[in-house]
């Protein structure tokens, strides 16, 4: 089980992979907007997507999880 963090606060702008989603290793699965910029929070192991924790419009703090990888 790996836990994907938010690298940077920002709003969750884009969900990429959805529960249930198989995942490849550097595959994005979330967008997160800061400052104007996108910035693109991807997978760190290939496996299936177990839980989204956030959706489009919330906010996050860097180091939240927003997702876990099984």
């Amino acid at each position: 089980m790996s836990e994907i963090k938010a690298s940077m606060a920002g709003s969750v702008w884009k969900l990429v992979a959805k529960e249930g989603e198989e995942v490849s290793d550097g595959q994005d699965i979330v967008i997160l907007e800061s400052m104007k910029m996108e910035i693109p929070i991807a997978a760190e192991t290939s496996g299936v997507v177990k839980e989204l924790k956030v959706g489009e419009g919330d906010f996050v703090n860097e180091g939240d999880v927003i997702a876990i990888i099984e």
